[in-house]
């Protein structure tokens, strides 16, 4: 357990050398969540462990033997025309062990091709898509999975096509209904660049998560850490010169432990579940970073906070979530999961 805590400890200051600030980095896509389950439990969640396939783009080490044969789909709206889908299926091979492949794209809609002119030459869309593979190894109480990626992303005349790779390991305890999760995110490289001479770096992430189940009540508590290479999540506008304004008192609601204390809650996800007999679960999610950054000024209202639910029956899964972004918009996930040896079993 030390060596684990020692390599966990060089991994994340090894990872913040190469860190960069917001929009200095491509393929972002890939850190949005893909699945009804985790953007209602905040949109992150490395550690919670029940058989669950959405959960394997969060964290590889999720994947285990007992998602044999599941399909997920899952579907959103996510902005204007901005449509995100993610598909997933996992098989176990006796000897080789469990493996799942995936796709996830972010389709951004329809463009017009026009000239200097204003003359409408065409139309286009623009999308990012990225195929997944994933493998995970049990070990004791132990789990550790990998997936490899390839990303291509399609901007009209910009093209690029890029590969990386997410690291991850799970730890269970059911005896105390314990789990705790770690994984490395898109650590990987552009290949082909939209511009010639112009490398951009991918959104390199770390994030920990721990869970706790209770035993006498039906319900989890997570807390995910994220974006474990940066420090400062802060975004300081150069047009905002009055910093001690109502805006300020707003947005940090931890005045009373200042600019650390914000900066502090900008990494950390809250996530609860309430599960009545693997029939019926209702999630709950904050975010404190979303709410403030996107909150208006006295007009945070839900922002920030995340809510779904799924009905689970023998053959399949139904989820849906609601996650409040901005008082003028909002995301909702649907997400279907099939067991396919329940579908094709005859009674």
């Amino acid at each position: 357990m030390r060596r684990l805590v020692s390599i966990i400890i060089f991994s994340v200051v090894w990872l913040s050398v190469f860190s960069q600030n917001g929009g200095e980095k491509t393929y972002k896509f890939l850190n949005i969540p893909t699945s009804a389950r985790i953007t209602a439990q905040g949109g992150f969640n490395v550690s919670h462990i029940d058989g669950d396939l959405s959960y394997v783009n969060a964290n590889p080490a999720m994947l285990t033997a007992d998602m044999h044969n599941q399909f997920v789909l899952s579907y959103t709206n996510y902005v204007s025309d901005i449509n995100l889908g993610y598909a997933i299926y996992a098989r176990n091979f006796e000897k080789a062990g469990i493996f799942s492949a995936g796709i996830q794209y972010l389709n951004y809609g329809r463009f017009y091709n026009t000239n200097e002119y204003g003359e409408i030459l065409g139309k286009f869309n623009a999308a990012d898509y990225a195929i997944n593979v994933s493998y995970s190894y049990p070990l004791k109480k132990f789990n550790f999975g990998g997936t490899f990626k390839t990303i291509v992303s399609d901007y009209f005349e910009a093209t690029s096509f890029g590969v990386a790779v997410d690291l991850g390991a799970t730890y269970k305890d059911t005896t105390s209904l314990f789990s705790a999760g770690m994984v490395v995110k898109n650590l990987g490289f552009q290949i082909k660049k939209y511009t010639k001479g112009v490398r951009e770096g991918l959104p390199i992430d770390v994030q920990l998560g721990i869970t706790k189940k209770f035993k006498h009540a039906p319900f989890s508590l997570s807390l995910t850490a994220i974006d474990l290479v940066n420090w400062s999540l802060r975004y300081e506008s150069t047009l905002r010169t009055n910093y001690d304004n109502g805006e300020e008192k707003q947005e940090n609601f931890l005045n009373k432990l200042g600019h650390a204390g914000d900066e502090l809650m900008r990494h950390f996800v809250i996530g609860a579940d309430i599960n009545i007999k693997n029939v019926f679960y209702i999630s709950l999610g904050y975010n404190y970073r979303r709410r403030a950054e996107l909150a208006l000024p006295n007009k945070g209202k839900i922002v920030g906070f995340s809510a779904g639910f799924g009905l689970c029956l023998k053959k399949f899964s139904l989820e849906y979530s609601y996650s409040s972004y901005h008082i003028a918009g909002s995301v909702n996930y649907v997400s279907l999961k099939i067991n396919l040896d329940n579908i094709m079993r005859k009674n």
